[in-house]
């Protein structure tokens, strides 16, 4: 999953033009990444159940992004992931057991200024059978400071959009937040 991880984050440096292309895959290839997998078992609930909720959708995880660099998922043949699309809409990912799901997360979005969007995401509960998620989260080291790099801001003579911080300040603060809240707004300059 790393290795898969990096060869993604080197293609995504060589699409933004930024040399060296390792710039994102190193700090997951750093002996103290702060990287993690994670496997998630969502169990089918019974049609009891639905009536508590007036029809409405069961939540198998919230609303949220991503905190890491980047997240790459495989799940079992059933349905549930959705993303929000930039209109609050949701919309499902149709489930395909042979395929890997990538999440941008929170510091690719600041590493990039915001040319990558970190995905909103959530899982629905599955009233037919179980949900098995396999996730790898791509993280840096603890004491990497996280800001937009400064080729992407010479090149687009953009200003920063983000102010820097460390991987450890960024994970303390998001998870003393709400899960559903934008845990960037707080690092975001003004």
């Amino acid at each position: 999953m790393k290795k898969m991880a990096c060869e993604i984050l080197e293609m995504l440096a060589e699409g933004l033009k930024i040399h060296p292309k390792n710039v994102f895959s190193k700090l997951i290839m750093d002996e103290k990444s702060d990287s993690l997998f994670r496997i998630n078992h969502y169990p089918p609930y019974c049609s009891d159940e639905i009536q508590e909720f007036n029809g409405r959708n069961l939540i198998g995880f919230g609303e949220h992004t991503d905190p890491q660099i980047i997240s790459l998922l495989r799940s079992n043949n059933t349905c549930g992931l959705q993303i929000s699309l930039v209109d609050g809409h949701w919309i499902s990912v149709p489930p395909d057991q042979n395929s890997f799901f990538i999440n941008v997360g929170d510091s690719l979005q600041v590493m990039t200024n915001g040319r990558f969007k970190s995905v909103k995401h959530r899982v629905l509960a599955n009233n037919v059978k179980s949900r098995l998620s396999m996730i790898y989260f791509g993280g840096p080291p603890l004491s990497e400071k996280i800001g937009p790099l400064p080729s992407l801001l010479m090149k687009g003579d953009q200003d920063s959009l983000y102010k820097e911080f460390t991987w450890f300040e960024y994970k303390k603060s998001a998870y003393k937040s709400r899960l559903a809240d934008n845990r960037l707004v707080q690092f975001e300059k003004v």
